[in-house]
């Protein structure tokens, strides 16, 4: 088992003796801050000294600021999240605009849709197929 338990003899255990309590008198304000304050009591117990404390300060200040770091940088990646969203949304709501107005141009440049335009202007539609005019050069 222990062996430290082995080496000590076990002594012979009887019935343990009553405990009076004695009423507390109540404490003032003040000394109940003091008495329950956590770093007061670090200190005047003794746990932890002031010059153990004020070694320690740096370090604990480089503890704040890598926590504000940390804090920071999610911050910044919420926002960068947040706008790469806003961006993919824009690049959608272009996408559809462009595809709307390439299918708005195809259905303009159809041979019939040019032929309304232009009757206004009193151009109209050829009947008869093209003619080839062909130019004979002289060879020296």
């Amino acid at each position: 088992m222990n062996k430290f338990r082995e080496d000590i003899e076990e002594e012979e255990v009887g019935p343990e003796p009553e405990l009076k309590t004695v009423p507390k008198k109540p404490k003032t304000a003040e000394e109940k801050m003091d008495s329950n304050s956590f770093i007061s009591k670090l200190f005047n117990d003794g746990l932890v000294s002031k010059e153990a404390a004020t070694d320690a300060l740096p370090f604990l200040c480089f503890l704040a600021f890598l926590g504000m770091m940390y804090i920071a940088n999610s911050h910044f990646a919420v926002n960068n999240v947040r706008r790469i969203d806003k961006l993919n949304k824009e690049v959608k709501e272009l996408r559809w605009e462009y595809k709307s107005l390439k299918a708005d141009l195809m259905f303009k440049s159809k041979l019939t849709e040019v032929a309304k335009k232009v009757d206004t202007l009193g151009i109209k539609e050829l009947i008869e197929p093209p003619k080839k005019i062909i130019v004979k050069s002289d060879e020296y």
